[in-house]
């Protein structure tokens, strides 16, 4: 497997390098953003291991950068930068994966391994569908009726795990714990806010509601009938 190690501090940088190539892997090490993109866009990788806090260009804007350049590398954010809001950050600008420093190697090589079994891009639904309404995973955009749709990052996420699951109630808890990395709150009305500000963008201009509320348990995107 050939990966790509963007890795700013020469020790980590040293562990991370020796360990993955004794693990059979071949690995390109680069030090900072500018030469971690140039990599990634000019040669083939089966693996990206990033760290975000680096010279030049942040990890997380090289991989926003790829992925506008339909680079589809899997990209696995190794980081310092623990918080919920940065784990959510690094995966809607790209990212497949989310592990924090300190980190146990075992981990760090099983979840590469996890990525590499995952299909390719190509062998996945890049466009999903409910109704008449249309969602783009690669150009990350969505359409009601032939309408843009101006969304959010966090109400266009919301809307992909809905429409995954078409004609599934999923729970408050589930979208919680699936979107925002929260354990179940009682009190968080986080849910709530984001459910009526996508409803007024999705359902209310047109003639007929596609995301509905099941009372007392939660929520289900299908078309009528």
């Amino acid at each position: 497997m050939k990966i790509l190690l963007l890795e700013d501090d020469r020790k980590t940088g040293d562990y991370l390098s020796s360990g993955l190539s004794a693990s059979g892997h071949v690995v390109d090490w680069v030090r900072d953003g500018r030469d971690c993109l140039s990599a990634s866009l000019q040669s083939a990788y089966d693996v990206m291991v990033v760290d975000r806090m680096v010279p030049d260009l942040d990890g997380l804007l090289v991989v926003k950068t790829m992925r506008a350049a339909a680079v589809r590398t899997p990209v696995l954010f190794l980081t310092a930068m623990s918080g919920v809001e940065e784990r959510v950050e690094g995966l809607e600008a790209g990212g497949d994966d989310y592990l924090v420093k300190p980190f146990a190697f075992s981990e760090l090589v099983a979840r590469i391994n996890a990525l590499m079994r995952r299909p390719p891009i190509s062998a996945e639904k890049t466009i999903l569908r409910v109704g008449d309404l249309e969602m783009d995973l690669v150009k990350r955009t969505a359409h009601r009726g032939g309408t843009p749709l101006e969304l959010l990052p966090r109400e266009f996420l919301l809307l992909e795990h809905l429409m995954r699951n078409e004609g599934r109630v999923l729970t408050k808890t589930m979208l919680l714990e699936r979107i925002w990395n929260f354990n179940f709150d009682p009190q968080s009305s986080v849910v709530e806010t984001h459910v009526s500000r996508l409803r007024a963008k999705i359902d209310k201009p047109f003639e007929f509601p596609l995301l509905h509320t099941v009372r007392n348990i939660g929520y289900s995107l299908h078309a009528r009938g």
